[in-house]
């Protein structure tokens, strides 16, 4: 999921967070639900954004469902773009750096 930090808020790209589907996948919808629950602004077609006070929340929920088997590493770790080189510690775990313009992972 592509992912900034915005004075001291991970924010994720809109076009990347889960989709609520009535009778969707049930993991998908929980996964859905668990990261808008601890989000402090998550609007339904806006960016959502977490504060530092819930970012270990926001790791747990992130390897939960990563260890879950379920859902993609793509789907599961935050995207930070490859200049970027400030990733909260207690976030490096499920963080990665990918290339914006190719969506490969960088080295």
């Amino acid at each position: 999921m592509r992912t900034r930090l915005e004075n001291d808020l991970i924010v994720i790209n809109s076009d990347d967070l889960p989709a609520f589907k009535k009778g969707g996948s049930v993991v998908r919808n929980n996964y859905f639900w668990a990261l808008r629950a601890i989000a402090g602004h998550a609007p339904r077609y806006g960016d959502w954004e977490y504060e530092a006070e819930v970012w270990l929340a926001l790791k747990r929920v992130l390897l939960a469902f990563q260890e879950s088997g379920y859902l993609g590493l793509s789907e599961t770790q935050l995207e930070f773009p490859p200049d970027f080189d400030n990733i909260p510690p207690v976030l490096r775990s499920v963080s990665r750096w990918i290339d914006p313009q190719t969506s490969e992972l960088m080295p």
